[in-house]
């Protein structure tokens, strides 16, 4: 309880230090979607179960309502700053139009880069551990040294992918927690 105390402050901590004081009232809805994505994750690394979060579906229904909550509390506490946000200072007058269509692409695309990424990287590392334990069974018989050899490249896999499950669970909140700093 401890160790899980301190590891929930410094990351709420590490989280929000460069976000604006009114940005620590997501402190908590945060971390707890940090805590719920690597329970998820970490979860669908044993073996038989299904991981929730390698569905597109599941990511973007987290990712597209916490963005849009960021993207509407800019709107309505500092609408000159949020929009100043899709033109660059400086920006010459005739790129002027083609720069703000290209911000405000990049701006809706963000949810949609939020899901995917958490989705294709988790769903990577599952089809890599499935097709080298299926190798490894399939060698068993046939090499046993090379099946051995193989079973020792799926534990270290297996071990990057606990590091994954957790880095990825911090990606996705960081950078919500960033899209949050660009508008509070």
């Amino acid at each position: 309880l401890t160790l899980q105390n301190w590891f929930i402050g410094r990351f709420a901590h590490e989280l929000f230090m460069p976000v604006n004081l009114p940005g620590h009232k997501w402190a908590v809805l945060l971390t707890s979607l940090m805590l719920f994505l690597i329970s998820l994750n970490m979860l669908g690394l044993l073996p038989y179960t299904f991981t929730p979060t390698t569905q597109l579906s599941l990511n973007m229904g987290l990712a597209f309502p916490l963005w849009l909550a960021t993207v509407i509390i800019g709107m309505r506490n500092q609408p000159t700053e949020a929009l100043g946000h899709l033109l660059p200072e400086g920006t010459p007058t005739l790129l002027i139009p083609v720069l703000i269509v290209i911000e405000t692409i990049s701006l809706f695309i963000r949810p949609l880069a939020l899901g995917v990424r958490l989705t294709a990287n988790l769903t990577a590392g599952h089809l890599l551990i499935q097709l080298i334990a299926t190798a490894a069974t399939v060698l068993l018989p046939l090499m046993p040294t090379v099946a051995i050899l193989t079973a020792t490249l799926l534990f270290l896999l297996t071990l990057l992918e606990v590091a994954v499950a957790m880095i990825q669970a911090y990606v996705f909140v960081l950078l919500l927690s960033l899209y949050l700093q660009e508008n509070v």
